[in-house]
């Protein structure tokens, strides 16, 4: 993967329309317009997180995006989103070229978006679900292991185990996710049959990010066991250790019920903790990769020290003989 015009492609790039294979993930709180028009500038696919925006909210951010770039861009749509179909005409009206989908059957929404034009990728946690998305004729799988921020696959399977068993499930172009931050990361990625990345993390935490400068300090400091998958009775999800953490790990030690756990939740507490900056009580969720992140670059600055690393991680490796 050279850094100059001569790039090649792979599938990844040509079903996009991009130079390289690295797509931002679609982050709720962290990736508005900016963010996804900074990625896709430098040659990446960026995406807009819709899981935190009113449908006319994501028609501004859509507008905003094109307007910074003539480069493709895409929306991530959480598919159990209470907006989801709202969101989806939205995006079938301003025409947006991509789609990944996630939490819930790509079953939904795939033949439609197909129709209007637009490429669809969705975010799978095991080959099972790797192989109903060929069914459902999505053009790319991102699987994403349970080092990722957020919202986890129930299975917890690790990226470095996920890749190799979702390639030999299904041909479709692959996208590997989950604690992947380096141009290493993503070699390593690839050679275990990933044909790209798709990176949250890393991409949380850059200038460009609508996260809070509280919540980036906050997470540049982390180390290793500094967040934890949580929720488990609900939704799988990866949090940092926090006064909410406590609370939350407190509730599930005695065996608090689903609803319990919902109204512990409360409302807006994503919000609080990365858009707002509360980060004692706030629901902070980033990937186990971020112990390995100390500097808030610029999502250029990102993307060309990924290919940098990772052709002198090709350049590195050295023959068994």
């Amino acid at each position: 993967m050279n850094s100059d015009h001569n790039t090649s492609q792979n599938r990844l790039t040509a079903l996009f329309g991009i130079r390289y294979p690295i797509i931002s993930g679609g982050m709720i709180w962290c990736s508005g317009w900016r963010l996804a028009a900074a990625v896709s500038e430098a040659g990446g696919l960026g995406l807009i997180g819709s899981g935190s925006m009113t449908p006319e909210l994501l028609r501004e951010h859509i507008r905003k995006c094109r307007a910074a770039t003539h480069h493709p861009f895409g929306v991530n749509v959480p598919l159990m989103y209470r907006y989801a179909d709202e969101i989806m005409q939205v995006i079938l009206d301003e025409k947006v070229p991509v789609v990944f989908t996630s939490a819930g059957s790509p079953k939904k929404w795939t033949a439609t978006l197909h129709d209007a034009g637009c490429k669809v990728a969705h975010v799978v946690s095991s080959s099972t679900f790797a192989r109903k998305c060929e069914e459902a004729g999505v053009d790319a799988v991102v699987a994403e292991g349970f080092e990722a921020g957020g919202h986890n696959g129930r299975e917890e399977t690790s990226t470095m185990v996920l890749i190799p068993q979702v390639r030999q499930a299904t041909a479709l172009p692959l996208v590997a996710a989950g604690g992947i931050a380096t141009g290493s990361g993503m070699l390593a990625a690839c050679a275990l049959g990933a044909e790209g990345v798709q990176m949250g993390t890393r991409f949380a935490l850059t200038q460009e990010s609508s996260a809070s400068e509280a919540f980036k300090q906050l997470c540049i400091g982390l180390h290793e066991g500094d967040t934890m998958l949580s929720l488990k009775r609900l939704s799988p999800t990866r949090l940092i250790r926090n006064g909410f953490y406590d609370q939350v790990a407190e509730a599930e030690s005695r065996g608090a019920t689903a609803e319990e756990l919902l109204a512990l939740i409360g409302t807006g507490r994503t919000r609080r903790g990365i858009f707002e900056g509360d980060t004692v009580n706030g629901e902070l969720e980033i990937g186990q990769i971020t112990s390995l992140i100390r500097d808030l670059p610029t999502a250029g600055e990102v993307i060309q020290q990924l290919i940098t690393d990772y052709n002198d991680g090709i350049k590195h490796l050295s023959p068994l003989q």
